[in-house]
C-alpha cells in the first residue's frame, strides 16, 4: 500500500505534468481535488479564483453540489464571507471548525449546513508578486480541525494551484496579445470567423449566441466614449467570466458572439444565456458615474436552426433583432415563426410611419373623475391610429412600432400637437378641462428635447404648460440614466407641468422611484382596482398607497374602474380620483367636448382638483 507521502508526491508530479502539457486550468484543478480527496478520505476539496473586482469565481469543486457552487460565483470577498471569501480578503488562512457557530459563516450557514458540511479550512492562493489569486478549501462533514496530513496536502495543493493559475495567466496574456481584441481582451471577428467555420466543417454540434450591449450610444453621447469603452470592456470581462468553456468574441462596436462547443440542446444554451444576463446584475463605476450594464441575446443551434454557419449566423442575428424589439435585456432563441413576426413588425412600422406622415395618429380621451361628485377633473390622451379605411385601432395594435425610438419620438410630437390644438379649442369655448395627461416614452427622454418640444408646441397653441401632465412608466426610468430622467422631470415641473407615474405597482422596485424621481401624481394600476372586490389584499395595498402618497404630498388616481361597487369602495377608502370604463372608454375629441360641457368641474369650484395649479 502506497504511503500518504508517496501519494502526495505522485499528486504533485502528475499535476505539474498536466500544467506543463498545457492541460486546461479547470481540468488540472478538478484532478487535483479528486487526488487530494483520495489521499484523505472524508474531505471535500474546492478551488476558487478571484477576479479583478475581488469576486470569487469557482474553479474546481467536483464533490460539491452544483447549486451550491453557483451560489458562490461572483460572491465578493470580504471580512465575513465564509472561509474562502474571508481568506481572500485577509490574505491569510481561515480555519472554521464549526460552521454552525462561527460568525464568518453566519450569512451563509443556511446554504451550506443542509449539505452536511460542518467545517471549512481555506487557504489563500498567492502569486509570486504577492497577489491573492484564489483560495483552496477543505470542507469537512463534522466539526473539527485539520489534521497534520491534511495540512501537508493543503500546503502542496496551494503551491500547485499558484503555479497552475500563474501559468494559465501567462498563457492567456500571450494569447490575448497575439489574437484578441485590445479593448476587451476577447477574440476578435477574424478569430470568431475561423472558429465557427472550423466547427461547421467538422460537423460538430454547437450553439451560437449573438449579444448586443443595450444603450451604448446613450452612454457615449452623455458621458463620452471613455465611459462607453469602460462599459464595453466590463461587459466583455463579465461575459468571459460567466461563460466558462465557451468562445466569447467581440465582433463589433457593441456586439459580441459566443460559440458554445458540444451544445447538444437548447437547455445548455439557455443556461449560459441566463449566466450571461446574470453577470450584468451589478453596476459599474466610471469616473464617479454608476453604469448599469445591460445586454440582449439571440441564439441558434447548429443543425436544428441552420444547416451551415452562414444560415446559423443569419438566424441568430434574427433572434437578436427580435429580442431587441420585443424583450430587450433578455434572451430569445431562433424560431422559424420569427421570420413572419419580423415581417409583421416591419409592416406595422411601415403603417405607423405612413400614418405619422398623414397625421393619422390621433388622441382619444378618457376622463378622470372626482369619485364623490363624478365631475370631470382631467383627461388622459391615448394614442390611436386611423387606418386608410377609417377604422380606429388602439396603441396596443401598433405597440411594436413604438419600440423604434424615431417612431416613438415622432408619435409623441404628433400627439402633443393634436392635444395642444384640442386644448386651445376647449379654452376658446370656455370649457374647464383642467389638465390633459399624455404618455411619453424612453425615446423622448433619450432625445433630450422633451421639455423644449412640449413648451414650443403649447406656446404655439397659446396653452399654458400647467394644463399638460406628463405620464411616465417605469420603462422610462429603466431606459435612461437616472439623473438625466430626473433632471427632465424637474424641468417639466419648473415649467408648470406635473409629472405622473403610470401603472404604479406593476414595475420593479416602484417604491424606490418615489425617492429618486420628482413625481406629483400616482396612478394605481388597474390590476389592484380590478381585484378590490375579491379580497382584502388589494384594499390593504391601496390604503397603504393612499396614506403614503398623502404624506408625500402627491395626488393619486385609480385606473380601470369598471363597477359602481369599485368606485364606492375606493371613495370610502379616501381615494378621490379615478378613471375607467364605468365612466367612459377613451373617446374622440368631439365626444369629450360634450363631456366637458356637461360634467366638467366648475372653474370657480372651491374643492381642489387633481392638479391644483391648473389655470
Amino acid at each position: 500500500m502506497t504511503r500518504p507521502s508517496g501519494r502526495l508526491q505522485a499528486l504533485q508530479n502528475d499535476i505539474l505534468e498536466d500544467i506543463a502539457r498545457g492541460e486546461p486550468l479547470a481540468a488540472c484543478m478538478e484532478r487535483l481535488c479528486h487526488r487530494a480527496e483520495a489521499i484523505s478520505p472524508g474531505v471535500i476539496c474546492s478551488v476558487v479564483t478571484v477576479d479583478d473586482q475581488q469576486r470569487l469565481q469557482p474553479l474546481a469543486s467536483p464533490s460539491l453540489p452544483a447549486h451550491y457552487v453557483s451560489c458562490i460565483k461572483d460572491l465578493p470577498a470580504g471580512p465575513q464571507v465564509g472561509s474562502c471569501g474571508t481568506a481572500v480578503h485577509r490574505g491569510a488562512p481561515v480555519e472554521v471548525t464549526d460552521i454552525a457557530t462561527d460568525p464568518l459563516w453566519e450569512p451563509y450557514a443556511s446554504l451550506v449546513l443542509p449539505l452536511g458540511l460542518r467545517a471549512c479550512w481555506s487557504t489563500p492562493i498567492k502569486a509570486r508578486d504577492g497577489r491573492v489569486v484564489g483560495a483552496f478549501a477543505f470542507y469537512f462533514t463534522r466539526p473539527r480541525r485539520a489534521r497534520a496530513l491534511e495540512r501537508q496536502i493543503v500546503t502542496t495543493c496551494v503551491h500547485l494551484c499558484a503555479i497552475a493559475i500563474e501559468h494559465d495567466e501567462v498563457r492567456a496574456r500571450n494569447h490575448r496579445l497575439a489574437y484578441f481584441d485590445t479593448l476587451t481582451g476577447l477574440p476578435n471577428r477574424s478569430q470568431f470567423n475561423g472558429a465557427i467555420a472550423e466547427m461547421s466543417a467538422a460537423g460538430r454540434r454547437y450553439g451560437l449566441m449573438l449579444i448586443d450591449i443595450d444603450h451604448l450610444k446613450l452612454v457615449n453621447d452623455t458621458l463620452g466614449h471613455a465611459a462607453g469603452d469602460a462599459l464595453i470592456a466590463q461587459v466583455g470581462e463579465r461575459l468571459d467570466a460567466a461563460l466558462t468553456g465557451c468562445l466569447t468574441c467581440r465582433i463589433g462596436g457593441d456586439e459580441f458572439a459566443v460559440l458554445i462547443p458540444d451544445c447538444e440542446g437548447p437547455v445548455r444554451m439557455r443556461a449560459l444565456a441566463s449566466a450571461a444576463l446574470g453577470a450584468m446584475a451589478q453596476p459599474l463605476d466610471h469616473d464617479g458615474h454608476s453604469l448599469q450594464p445591460g445586454i440582449t441575446i439571440g441564439g441558434a443551434l447548429a443543425g436544428a436552426d441552420g444547416p451551415d454557419s452562414v444560415t446559423l449566423r443569419q438566424n441568430a442575428d434574427l433572434a437578436l433583432y427580435h429580442a431587441k424589439e420585443t424583450r430587450r435585456g433578455r434572451y430569445i432563441r431562433f424560431r422559424r415563426k420569427l421570420r413572419s413576426a419580423m415581417m409583421q413588425r416591419i409592416s406595422v412600422r411601415r403603417d405607423v410611419n405612413d400614418a405619422l406622415g398623414d397625421e393619422r395618429i390621433i388622441p382619444y380621451y378618457q376622463p378622470i373623475i372626482r369619485l364623490d361628485t363624478t365631475e370631470v377633473v382631467g383627461l388622459e390622451a391615448l394614442a390611436r391610429m386611423r387606418l386608410d379605411d377609417g377604422r380606429i385601432v388602439s396603441a396596443g395594435e401598433f405597440q411594436d412600432a413604438l419600440r423604434d425610438p424615431k417612431i416613438a419620438h415622432r408619435t409623441t410630437t404628433q400627439m402633443l400637437t393634436a392635444v395642444a390644438a384640442d386644448m386651445a379649442e376647449w379654452r376658446a369655448g370656455g370649457l374647464n378641462f383642467q389638465h390633459v395627461a399624455i404618455n411619453v416614452t424612453s425615446a423622448d427622454f433619450q432625445k433630450g428635447d422633451l421639455v423644449q418640444r412640449a413648451a414650443r408646441i403649447l406656446e404655439k397653441a397659446a396653452v399654458p404648460m400647467q394644463h399638460l401632465v406628463v405620464e411616465v412608466t417605469e420603462q422610462v426610468f429603466m431606459g435612461g440614466r437616472k439623473d438625466g430622467v430626473a433632471r427632465t422631470m424637474e424641468a417639466l415641473r419648473a415649467c408648470g407641468s406635473p409629472v405622473a407615474l403610470d401603472d404604479f405597482g406593476t414595475g420593479f422596485a416602484s417604491l424606490t422611484h418615489l425617492l429618486d424621481f420628482p413625481i406629483d401624481i400616482i396612478k394605481i394600476d388597474r390590476s389592484f382596482v380590478g381585484s378590490i372586490d375579491s379580497g382584502t389584499r388589494s384594499e390593504i395595498i391601496i390604503e397603504a398607497l393612499l396614506t403614503m402618497t398623502s404624506r408625500l404630498g402627491m395626488k393619486i388616481v385609480a385606473e380601470g374602474i369598471e363597477t359602481q361597487e369599485q368606485a364606492e369602495r375606493l371613495a370610502e377608502m379616501g381615494c378621490r380620483h379615478g378613471q375607467g370604463y364605468l365612466y367612459s372608454p377613451p373617446v374622440p375629441a368631439s365626444v369629450i367636448r360634450e363631456w366637458l360641457r356637461c360634467f366638467a368641474r366648475p372653474a370657480h369650484a372651491t374643492v381642489p382638483g387633481l392638479v391644483a395649479n391648473a389655470a
